[in-house]
């Protein structure tokens, strides 16, 4: 695993659950940002390049994350995942590695985790490798559907899943390693037909799958290591878990 990799970490969201008008990556944990968090794993794990999508209070993030050797990207409109990615792909251009998609509101994956899904996915020479995850309680997740040796097939936004795939109880984690030229030559293809009419980075899973490319799900054996910050609750809660993990 010499090769250098390109991250792509999601910041432009404001999290309305969080009750505040802070940018929700800035919420403290530990005492520092949770996008330092995010920040902090990419560059363990051996990435070369950092990019962060920001928008809602942009300056704010930018301010935070100057003196971290990051690149900027603004997404203009909260058009979804997929349209947040595709706003890389100016950057990214004359690259033709792989890409790890982070979310900035995931600070306690542990840099060991996504060293192995990275070499599964290039063992596998997947076009894919989705981190995906069994909480207590799937609700609100994307459903991962799988088929025949467990290839996966397409991952279900629960607004769009039916009463069989909600019943799955493997669910998507929103972190992945993709081939950046099938990442985006997917996207092409990735339309905003669903329940809130937004383009899905997940809806590329299934374009990929069409195409007969190979994509592998990787089973994070720790809900806590994917666990992201939607509310003050939650963020007290991780809060809580970072503190046993520093005391160790």
């Amino acid at each position: 695993m010499n090769s250098a990799f390109v991250t792509i970490i999601m910041a432009a969201g404001k999290g309305k659950r969080m009750e505040s008008d802070l940018p929700k990556v800035l919420h403290l944990l530990g005492g520092r940002p949770l996008i330092h968090h995010v920040i902090d794993l990419a560059r363990s794990v051996g990435s070369n390049r950092i990019i962060l999508i920001i928008g809602y209070k942009q300056e704010m993030v930018r301010e935070s994350t100057q003196h971290l050797d990051v690149e900027l990207v603004v997404q203009r409109q909260q058009l979804g995942t997929g349209d947040a990615v595709k706003s890389c792909e100016h950057v990214l251009e004359g690259y033709s590695g792989n890409v790890l998609v982070l979310s900035g509101d995931v600070p306690l994956m542990k840099p060991s985790t996504v060293r192995n899904a990275r070499m599964l996915h290039e063992q596998s020479n997947a076009a894919a490798t989705v981190f995906t995850f069994k909480p207590d309680d799937p609700a609100g997740y994307g459903r991962i559907v799988r088929g025949d040796n467990d290839r996966l097939l397409r991952i279900v936004e629960q607004k769009d899943a039916n009463q069989e795939e909600m019943e799955i109880d493997e669910v998507n984690a929103g972190i992945y390693f993709f081939n950046k030229e099938l990442m985006y030559r997917a996207l092409e293809e990735v339309n905003n037909e669903n329940a809130s009419g937004e383009y899905y980075l997940t809806d590329t899973i299934s374009v990929l799958a069409g195409w007969g490319e190979w994509l592998t799900p990787f089973l994070v054996d720790d809900p806590v290591e994917v666990t992201g910050v939607n509310t003050i609750q939650q963020l007290s809660q991780l809060e809580k878990e970072f503190n046993v993990r520093k005391s160790k």
